[in-house]
């Protein structure tokens, strides 16, 4: 794969990230016991994120020269996975104007697997062919980690918004979706440092990335560190004693700034990616 694809795959992977991550968060709130309209506003953006990642995958496959390479093939594989993710996005949205619970939960289940392979295969087909199978695993286990960190922190951000129109909803609801957040950040930072730790040890390729990220991106690691994972944890920990008093607004107004914290993390994870083929 060129190196122009793979700069353009690498930023196109965070869309589906939020697209998956999202429609995973999207399953905490308990469903009878909220107006449908969270849910029917919340899927419409996670499928619109499914539809970026996969209309850009297309763009970049039909670029690609010969069409028969391998990353071409690989590109219209990813591209075909967030699409069948989309599909079953759009028929769980419009079973949120009926009462067919029966498609309704197959549906989202479908959306919630296919998003998961989707995300895997998305990040491994951006894996040099140099680093070996062990880091197709590090791509996979560090890309679903971050799309569920995402996932969680804009879906709580969304969820928050909804006690403008429901003032009497109880606040348990976002408490939970806080405390979630928190846990799958602990998580993604564990992820981040395993994979650190294990391509270091593993030698050639992948420890030769990892003392290229220490000699020559190390400003940039720090700053992925500091503005990703440390400045959520900070929000989220904020967010946390703010719903104690209970304050759901301002907390939703803390919950955006996670979101823009972990999405600045995540871009310089993948331009970290992108020079030194680290899936941080």
């Amino acid at each position: 794969m060129r190196a122009v694809t793979r700069f353009a795959a690498s930023f196109l992977l965070v869309f589906g990230e939020l697209a998956f991550g999202g429609m995973l968060a999207m399953a905490v709130p308990p469903f009878f016991r909220i107006e449908r309209g969270f849910y029917k506003s919340s899927a419409s953006i996670y499928l619109g994120a499914g539809l970026i990642a996969m209309i850009g995958l297309v763009l970049l496959a039909i670029r690609a020269r010969p069409a028969t390479q391998p990353g071409a093939v690989a590109l219209w594989i990813s591209a075909g996975l967030w699409m069948l993710f989309c599909i079953a996005c759009a028929v769980y949205l419009s079973t949120l104007w009926t009462e067919n619970a029966a498609i309704r939960a197959r549906s989202f289940t479908t959306a919630l697997a296919t998003g998961l392979v989707a995300v895997a295969c998305n990040a491994i087909v951006l894996k040099p062919e140099s680093l070996g199978p062990l880091a197709s695993c590090a791509y996979a286990l560090t890309a679903v980690s971050s799309s569920i960190v995402l996932g969680f922190v804009s879906g709580a951000m969304l969820f928050g918004h909804w006690y403008l129109i429901d003032p009497n909803l109880p606040v348990d609801y976002l408490r939970d979706l806080v405390r979630i957040t928190a846990i799958v950040l602990g998580v993604d930072v564990i992820a981040l440092l395993f994979v650190i730790g294990i391509m270091a040890i593993s030698g050639g390729a992948p420890a030769a990335a990892v003392a290229s990220l220490f000699d020559s991106h190390a400003g940039l690691l720090s700053a992925r560190i500091i503005l990703g994972p440390v400045a959520t944890g900070a929000l989220i920990w904020m967010c946390w004693h703010t719903l104690k008093i209970p304050q759901t607004m301002a907390a939703t107004g803390l919950l955006y700034i996670a979101v823009l914290s972990v999405l600045v993390g995540e871009m310089l994870g993948r331009f970290i990616m992108f020079r030194t083929a680290l899936p941080l």
